[in-house]
C-alpha cells in the first residue's frame, strides 16, 4: 500500500485507529508493569481518574466543533469545587442544595464566558486566558490558600461510591438495548430518504463489539467492588450530549457554526445563541467535575484544576476534533480522556518522572494535531 492510500485509510478511520492506539499502549503498560495495568483495582481507578476529563471532554467538544477554545476550564473546576467545599464545609449547607447551587453557578459562569465572546467581541482565547487566571485568584481568596475540608460523606460518595453489580448490569442492558434500537432508527430513516449507508453486517458488527467491550469492563470491574459512581455519571453525559450533538438541530447548527459561521448565520441560525449555548455547557461541566474533584479528594483544595484545561483540549483533539472547527465527537473526546487518563496512569506505575510524562503527552497532543492536519489536507 502507498504511503498516500495508507494515509488516507488512516485519516479517514481516526476513531478505530485511535482505539487501536490504546489498545497498544494498554498492552504495554501491562507487560511494563508485570501484569498489575489491566486489573480490575486498577481499572476502577484509572476510569475513575478518566471521569473528571472525560466530563471536562464533553462540553470542550462542543466548544471547539463551535469554532471556540476556552481555556479558563481547569481554574473554573477548581473554584467551582472549592465553592463546594466552603458551602459544605464553612457555611454547613446541605450537600444535594450544595449540588445545585454549584451546577447553577457553572451555568451562570458558562454563559458570562460565552456573553463577552458574542456580545463583547473579545475573541474566546483571551477570555478564557483571562477567565484561567480570574477563576484561579477567586479560588485563592475564598479559601485562603488553604485545604478546606472534611466534605460531607454523602458528597464523597458521589467520587467513591460504587453502583450496585445488579443493577450496573441492568444498566449497560438498557445502554446496549438503546444502542440497537438507535442504529435500526437511523437505518431505516436513511433508507426512506435514499441515502446510501453501509452495508448491515458493518453496523451489526460494530454493535458486536461495543456489546462485548461493555461486557467486559462489566465483568472486570465487578470482580473489584462495582462500576464506580462517577464514571455511571460520565456514561450518562455521554450519553446525552451524544444525542445532543447527532440527534437535535441544536446539534447540527453546532456543526454548521464552526464549519463556516458566515453561511450559517446567512441561513439563518442564530451564530451567537448557539455559541452562548456551547459556552453555557461548559460551565456545567466545570461544575460536575468540581463536584465530582472535590468530593474525590473529600476537600477543596486551592490548586484543584491545576493543567485541567490542557488534558481536556488534548483529549479533544486526540479524540478526533478539528482545529479548524465542524468536526469532532463527543465519544471520541471521551476515548481521547482515557489515552491521556492512561499516560498517567501507566507512567506513574512505572515510577517515570514527571518531566517525562509531561513530555510523552505534549508529544502525543502535536501528533494528534498532526493527523488533523493531514485530514484537512486530504479534504483540500
Amino acid at each position: 500500500m502507498r504511503a498516500q492510500e495508507f494515509r488516507a485509510l488512516f485519516v479517514r478511520y481516526k476513531i478505530l485507529a485511535l482505539l487501536l492506539a490504546l489498545a497498544v499502549i494498554w498492552i504495554f503498560f501491562h507487560i511494563a508493569t508485570d501484569g498489575a495495568f489491566i486489573s480490575s483495582r486498577n481499572l476502577s481507578n484509572l476510569l475513575r481518574q478518566t471521569s473528571i476529563t472525560g466530563m471536562l471532554a464533553c462540553g470542550m467538544v462542543f466548544v471547539i466543533i463551535a469554532g471556540e477554545i476556552d481555556l479558563s476550564v481547569g481554574s473554573l473546576l477548581g473554584l467551582l469545587g472549592g465553592i463546594a467545599a466552603v458551602m459544605t464545609v464553612n457555611l454547613q449547607w446541605g450537600s444535594w442544595p450544595t449540588v445545585v447551587a454549584v451546577l447553577l453557578l457553572g451555568l451562570v459562569a458558562g454563559l458570562l464566558n460565552g456573553f463577552i465572546v458574542t456580545r463583547l467581541r473579545v475573541p474566546s482565547f483571551i477570555v478564557g486566558l483571562g477567565g484561567m487566571l480570574a477563576f484561579r485568584g477567586v479560588l485563592q481568596g475564598i479559601t485562603h490558600g488553604a485545604t478546606i475540608a472534611p466534605v460531607p460523606a454523602d458528597m464523597v460518595y458521589l467520587a467513591q461510591g460504587y453502583v450496585n453489580q445488579t443493577l450496573s448490569s441492568w444498566l449497560a442492558a438498557i445502554i446496549f438495548f438503546a444502542l440497537v434500537v438507535m442504529t435500526v432508527a437511523r437505518r431505516r430513516r436513511r433508507a426512506a430518504l435514499s441515502i446510501p449507508q453501509s452495508a448491515a453486517w458493518r453496523d451489526a458488527l460494530k454493535l458486536v463489539a461495543i456489546g462485548a467491550v461493555m461486557a467486559g469492563f462489566l465483568v472486570m470491574l465487578n470482580r473489584y467492588n462495582g462500576v464506580p459512581l462517577p464514571v455511571m455519571i460520565l456514561l450518562a453525559l455521554l450519553a446525552i450530549f451524544t444525542y445532543v450533538g447527532t440527534q437535535t438541530v441544536f446539534g447540527r447548527h453546532i456543526y454548521a457554526v464552526g464549519g463556516n459561521m458566515e453561511a450559517s448565520r446567512l441561513s439563518g441560525i442564530d451564530v451567537a445563541g448557539v455559541k452562548m449555548v456551547v459556552f453555557a455547557l461548559m460551565g456545567l461541566m466545570c461544575a460536575f467535575a468540581g463536584i465530582i474533584n472535590t468530593a474525590r479528594l473529600a476537600a477543596g483544595s486551592p490548586s484543584a484544576g491545576t493543567n485541567g484545561e490542557l488534558d481536556a483540549i488534548a483529549a479533544c483533539f486526540i479524540g478526533g476534533a478539528s482545529m479548524r472547527g465542524g468536526a469532532g465527537t463527543v465519544h471520541g473526546a471521551l476515548i481521547g480522556a482515557l489515552v491521556m487518563a492512561s499516560l498517567d496512569n501507566g507512567m506513574s506505575m512505572m515510577d517515570v518522572d514527571n518531566y517525562w510524562q509531561l513530555i510523552v503527552k505534549g508529544s502525543i497532543l502535536v501528533i494528534a494535531v498532526w493527523v488533523d492536519v493531514l485530514s484537512g489536507t486530504k479534504r483540500d
